[in-house]
């Protein structure tokens, strides 16, 4: 025991963190499993019904052979040992609404949701960083009482009332934007590499293919993007207030530093700690909750797999869906400590 010790004091400090967070994640991750297992179980509903419909369920032969295929027939606790033991092996079971590996289903829906979320999670930052700059540079001028005016509205608006009017407004009113969908109908897909029309279209020089997957997600990773730009903007105009007070900006001031050096390299630097942890926890919830944007814009991701899935009561489906979102959210946070360290090196990760 005491060598084990000695060892794992020898490890570096990062491979200690990164070894401690993924013990800590697969624990994480057997616990979702557990509670979305339960939860499906106590939620009122036969997935039979829900599948096969009233007349097929009330056949006993087609019922039996249903429950048998997907395991339904046997008891609870062998059930879920039998989806861990599967879990093990990275099988996630077969999909009892598309008859398909989990597996597949989501690497078919993952990707176009990442494509989404990362396009909302650019304009999030770009926005909301500038407008906390300017609000904390402009303290209670006209420009900061404006921005705090559009970040509470941003935090405010119903995003699935918001995805509404803006494709009413944009879509049929104005027809400047493209309709509903990841390219315009008939558009075919470039050759899938990752899945996410515009990197694909890019690897393989589709520029036409490119140029329309970009309009057709500018709208809704707006509308994804409205809510978080509100919360960065006001976290970064705190922590920026915050740097602009400390000795060190008004010494940089004093030296007589370009005001733009001192916003930049002095005050604007240790703000990006506060800046990250909102943007990692944004991003987490960006590709967990966007079913609503997905609905309303018909773009095919892992929200909306997730509520047809929820209305099937696709067991495995539903666990699957619940395992990525858990995973993404132990990446995400993990990544958060490491750009830490990176910002603050003083942050030591042990």
């Amino acid at each position: 025991m005491s060598y084990l010790r000695t060892s794992w004091y020898a490890l570096p400090n990062l491979l200690r963190f990164v070894l401690r967070r993924l013990f800590v994640g697969v624990l994480l991750c057997l616990g979702v499993t557990l509670i979305s297992f339960i939860l499906t179980q106590v939620v009122p509903g036969d997935p039979v019904s829900a599948n096969l419909g009233d007349r097929a369920a009330s056949d006993p032969v087609i019922v039996a052979v249903f429950r048998e295929r997907y395991g339904l027939d046997k008891p609870l606790p062998e059930q879920y040992a039998l989806y861990l033991q599967r879990l093990v092996q990275g099988d996630l079971g077969e999909s009892q609404q598309t008859h398909r590996p989990v597996t597949t289903d989501l690497g078919q829906y993952l990707p176009a949701t990442i494509e989404l979320a990362s396009a909302a999670m650019i304009l999030a930052l770009v926005f909301g960083i500038a407008l906390g700059v300017i609000a904390a540079i402009k303290r209670d001028g006209w420009p900061d009482q404006l921005i705090r005016i559009i970040s509470l509205a941003g935090v405010s608006v119903p995003t699935f009332w918001l995805a509404l009017v803006t494709l009413y407004v944009f879509f049929f009113k104005l027809g400047i934007a493209p309709g509903v969908g990841r390219l315009n109908p008939g558009g075919k897909a470039p050759p899938a590499i990752t899945n996410m029309f515009t990197i694909d279209s890019l690897l393989t020089g589709q520029w036409a293919t490119f140029s329309t997957a970009i309009s057709h997600i500018v709208l809704p990773a707006l509308v994804l993007a409205i809510y978080t730009v509100g919360s960065i903007t006001r976290f970064t105009r705190a922590a920026m207030l915050e740097s602009l007070n400390q000795d060190y900006v008004r010494s940089a001031r004093a030296k007589g530093l370009p005001e733009r050096t001192v916003i930049l390299r002095h005050a604007m630097r240790p703000a990006l700690a506060a800046i990250v942890t909102v943007a990692g926890m944004a991003f987490g919830r960006m590709l967990s909750g966007t079913v609503l944007v997905e609905s309303v814009f018909s773009w095919p991701g892992i929200g909306q797999y997730a509520y047809k899935s929820a209305l099937a009561l696709d067991l495995r489906a539903i666990m699957g869906v619940s395992l990525v979102v858990a995973v993404i959210y132990i990446v995400v946070n993990m990544a958060v400590d490491l750009i830490y360290a990176l910002i603050d090196p003083r942050i030591r990760l042990g």
